[in-house]
């Protein structure tokens, strides 16, 4: 934490902080700068929001123990404030809440089977829990809660020594017995106990150290990755939301690399995402493709570079109040192609960087870069001539993604367009040697849909090749693809077309009722459409005419 103030006050004191939580200033968190300075033992300059404090009084006064614990006194050691702040008391979830009941804004009791009340108070979240413990049975998905009797009992439960750390309340007392703050410093990942006894209380343990490991760049240690290993098939057990939500956080975190590899190197991978070992081919002895799985990694560091820090267009929009909408500039989203000044397009919406097309992080994109060639292990031929071929890979891998999405449950916008990228991956190449027609242009953007500004971020990444100038022809190509949509969005609605004609339109000339085959008139007029621009009604009416002719409906 790294605070204005040029020195810390004495403990208990306010002090007035320019904190960084998660790359947000806390005065827009929570309405006030104001923190609890932090004794000799915290970062310099170091503080609480003062609700920390009052809520330890509270059950100070009431007879009972209170802790801030976890992800939040280890954000303090990181420079980083947390907007959820989480507790721990020798208190029952009854007592918990009459003692902070009437303090609190509001409060929720969902997870009270679990020890669990929370509060919110001075726009800050707050979540106080008993002290526990809990295993899960050889067999179950669900853990057997039983609450525990002491702080040192309940961290030694926890998943990590980074995350076992405690602040005992209102004393500030740093509570740290299994040297949390000395494996933060020395970038290492270690479990309070043994690993064995971590990861069968809650095997999902094991995908959190590849997600810490892709959060906060820290090594983990390899006992720790022994244990993994050896457990691997225990996360089976684990439902698929909860793995599910881990493999999100993981993918956008800042080095989501060294958590992906974590997950092949302990055969985790082979339980939650199949697919990705699966790209590590077996090397002909000719070398004659390239390594699948190291090309995805690299395709995902590469377009987590074509993303923009999200403050950039929150604060756009925060200083254009009367701008007519956030989101990308341009009609096609582009960032290459769009003339921007100082972030504002002629349109005046918000212009991302040159080179950049969506905010970060962008799961979507990132997990489509990492499964775009989940379909070349199907496809892989070897052929006569001595070349490996993976003809449509990107449609089979498209149908893979669906497949592996839908068995981790996420929800189907998500999985649509992670597959469309998939299967629109490979459209681009061939356009910088024989050059695309107006048409296919609008086909372009017309089958991308809303999923074109990650298309584009999506194909310029997979450029890996170490060929300069193969790279920069094809960059020059996108470059002149994105200039070609601008040019023709200028002149029509590109991201919005539509046939010329629309259904009511279509039943009043062919004097048919609503059916399958207004459907396919309004599909036809859309092909015509696409194929040859926009026309005027009386146009488009005698090419209407001309396809119901052909039908067999319309000799009725």
């Amino acid at each position: 934490m790294n605070p204005t103030a040029p020195s810390s006050p004495s403990p208990g004191t306010p002090v007035t902080a320019g904190v960084q939580p998660s790359g947000t200033d806390l005065a827009d968190l929570v309405g006030r700068t104001d923190l609890v300075a932090l004794p000799v033992g915290f970062p310099t300059g170091a503080g609480l929001p003062p609700v920390v404090l009052e809520l330890g009084r509270l059950f100070e006064a009431a007879g009972h123990e209170l802790s801030l614990v976890g992800g939040p006194v280890r954000d303090l050691f990181l420079g980083r404030v947390s907007p959820d702040l989480d507790f721990t008391t020798d208190a029952d979830p009854d007592t918990t809440l009459r003692i902070a009941r009437k303090w609190a804004d509001a409060h929720w009791d969902i997870g009270r089977k679990f020890g669990t009340i929370g509060f919110s108070k001075g726009g800050w979240q707050l979540e106080v829990t008993t002290y526990r413990a809990e295993k899960y049975d050889r067999d179950s998905r669900k853990p057997q809660v039983a609450f525990g009797d002491s702080l040192d009992e309940d961290l030694l439960r926890r998943d990590f020594t980074v995350n076992a750390m405690a602040i005992r309340l209102p004393s500030l007392e740093l509570v740290d017995p299994f040297g949390g703050v000395k494996d933060l410093a020395a970038g290492r990942l270690r479990t309070p106990g043994t690993p064995e006894d971590s990861f069968s209380d809650d095997p999902l343990r094991m995908m959190r150290a590849a997600r810490f490991a892709s959060q906060l760049g820290i090594g983990v240690d390899p006992s720790v990755v022994e244990a993994m290993t050896a457990m691997a098939e225990r996360i089976t057990i684990i439902s698929a939301e909860r793995v599910r939500d881990e493999l999100v956080k993981l993918v956008n975190g800042s080095h989501p690399r060294a958590g992906l590899n974590l997950l092949v190197d302990t055969g985790l991978a082979e339980h939650v995402l199949p697919e990705l070992p699966a790209l590590k081919l077996e090397t002909d002895e000719h070398h004659r493709h390239k390594d699948v799985y190291e090309h995805s990694l690299t395709v995902l560091d590469q377009a987590i570079g074509h993303e923009y820090p999200a403050e950039l267009e929150e604060q756009w929009a925060a200083e254009h109040p009367e701008a007519p909408g956030a989101g990308p500039a341009g009609p096609v989203g582009t960032g290459e192609a769009a003339e921007a000044s100082d972030g504002e397009t002629e349109t005046g919406r918000f212009a991302p960087p040159s080179g950049t097309y969506v905010p970060a992080p962008d799961f979507i994109l990132r997990f489509a870069a990492l499964m775009h060639d989940v379909g070349k292990p199907a496809t892989r031929r070897f052929e006569p001539s001595g070349a490996v071929t993976f003809r449509h890979h990107d449609v089979v891998g498209a149908k893979l993604v669906k497949q592996r999405m839908r068995a981790l449950k996420f929800d189907n916008d998500t999985i649509k367009a992670v597959a469309r990228l998939v299967e629109l991956h490979m459209r681009f190449y061939g356009y910088g040697d024989a050059g695309w027609t107006d048409s296919a242009v609008r086909r372009y953007v017309n089958d991308a849909g809303p999923v074109l500004p990650r298309l584009h971020a999506l194909t310029r990444s997979d450029v890996t090749t170490r060929n300069r100038r193969k790279a920069e022809r094809l960059a020059f190509a996108y470059d002149d693809l994105e200039r070609r949509m601008v040019e023709i969005a200028e002149k029509e609605e590109l991201q919005a077309v539509r046939p010329d004609l629309d259904g009511s339109q279509v039943m009043q000339i062919l004097g048919i009722k609503p059916g399958p085959v207004v459907g396919r008139a309004y599909k036809h007029l859309l092909e015509y459409r696409l194929d040859e621009g926009p026309h005027d009604e009386e146009t488009a009416t005698a090419e209407l005419l001309r396809w119901w002719a052909e039908q067999p409906e319309s000799s009725d």
